[in-house]
């Protein structure tokens, strides 16, 4: 019965997969996969509620040598969405002790940190903890050559840039074990450095007017991808919105009548409703007519390969930076958000009206987007324009 059962959960998917317009190429390789992974399941006559787990994907990822199964992930998301199995294949997050898991926790609320942070700094200190381990090591005994050898050997391979990150990571651990549990007698923090990077000064985090114009005057509507890009680039300076916020975005959260946006899921779990800028529901308005997919996801940015699915910030943070570079600016997408939030301040908003508009719950997140504002801050100490 599993093996029918099996067969033809696999005959649906590798059909909707058709439908939806994957490649024939991805689509015989993961047929391929599929069948050996439904004579592998007939062989070990694993019962259907067994199928889809954990364990059962180690065991066939073992005995075939896979490192990476795509293609049984998909099938088990495929049946989950079809509610044919209760669960798709969850991926394993294994339980750090007390201590760490505290930490993650302080440091998701208190940064208000993305899924994707938190599982990174997992990782690093899931590796920390198996070194401390290994070494017989206790975090209160721990010394920064102990940190610099654990970091020596776990970055080997790591670009610089990710290097930097790590240390940043373990960094905010130290410091935290300093301050709040008093796990250390002193704070090692300040003594986890790199070695120095000689490069050009980093530019300002918000842009000035002359380079808003300049990136403005530069954007074009002449592709699908450019009013795409248009509108993207729009939500992102004059509401300030994270990348995650523009990917999100659902048909039925813009309403053109009201010219207003409901911001649903926010970082922070803080959702509110915005005043839109004509010219931003306009930008909105010319993608949705001329530009966006034929989709049976009411999200509204999509891929323009089929089958046309909802995007990812990765995408969104690619077409703006894209956009910013043809402008013949060096900043980044968050520039645009760090320029919202500098507007606000300079048209007299306070500060914690500036929280609630960028949707942070904390007051300390919001003092890191603000900087001093040189042509005010003349203006009212000499008298003097600019």
């Amino acid at each position: 019965m599993n093996d029918k059962q099996l067969r033809q959960a696999i005959s649906d998917y590798l059909l909707w997969m058709a439908s939806e317009g994957y490649s024939p190429k991805t689509c015989e390789g993961y047929r391929q996969l599929l069948h050996n992974f439904l004579l592998f399941i007939s062989r070990k006559d694993i019962p259907w509620d067994e199928i889809f787990t954990l364990d059962t994907l180690k065991a066939f990822k073992k005995e075939k040598n896979l490192d990476y199964v795509p293609a049984v992930r998909g099938l088990s998301r495929y049946l989950f969405e079809q509610k044919r199995i209760n669960q798709p294949i969850q991926r394993q997050i294994y339980p750090l002790p007390e201590i760490y898991e505290d930490y993650l926790l302080y440091y998701e609320k208190s940064r208000e940190a993305h899924r994707s942070q938190i599982i990174s700094i997992r990782r690093l200190l899931s590796a920390f903890h198996d070194f401390l381990e290994r070494s017989e090591i206790t975090l209160p005994t721990i010394k920064i050559e102990q940190i610099d050898s654990f970091l020596a050997h776990f970055m080997v391979n790591l670009a610089s840039g990710t290097c930097r990150l790590c240390r940043s990571f373990l960094r905010g651990f130290l410091r935290y074990l300093y301050r709040e549990p008093k796990i250390l007698p002193k704070d090692l923090a300040p003594l986890v450095v790199g070695a120095p990077l000689f490069a050009q000064a980093k530019p300002p985090k918000f842009l000035r007017p002359q380079e808003l114009q300049t990136l403005f005057s530069s954007l074009t509507l002449t592709t699908p991808t450019h009013i795409r890009t248009y509108a993207m680039v729009h939500l992102a300076y004059f509401m300030g919105l994270r990348p995650q916020e523009i990917s999100k975005i659902r048909l039925k959260d813009v309403s053109f009548r009201k010219r207003g946006l409901t911001v649903g899921e926010r970082k922070g779990n803080n959702p509110t409703i915005l005043p839109v800028p004509e010219k931003t529901i306009k930008a909105i308005a010319a993608y949705v007519l001329n530009a966006r997919p034929k989709s049976k996801y009411r999200y509204l940015f999509l891929s323009f390969h089929s089958p046309h699915r909802p995007i990812g910030p990765a995408t969104v943070i690619h077409y703006i930076s894209k956009a910013i570079k043809h402008s013949g600016l060096f900043s980044s997408p968050y520039s645009l958000r760090h320029t919202y939030a500098q507007n606000l301040l300079n048209t007299g908003a306070t500060i914690y009206e500036i929280k609630e508009m960028l949707g942070h719950q904390n007051i300390q997140s919001t003092k890191r987007y603000l900087s001093i504002d040189i042509e005010l801050m003349r203006k009212v100490l000499f008298d003097e324009e600019l």
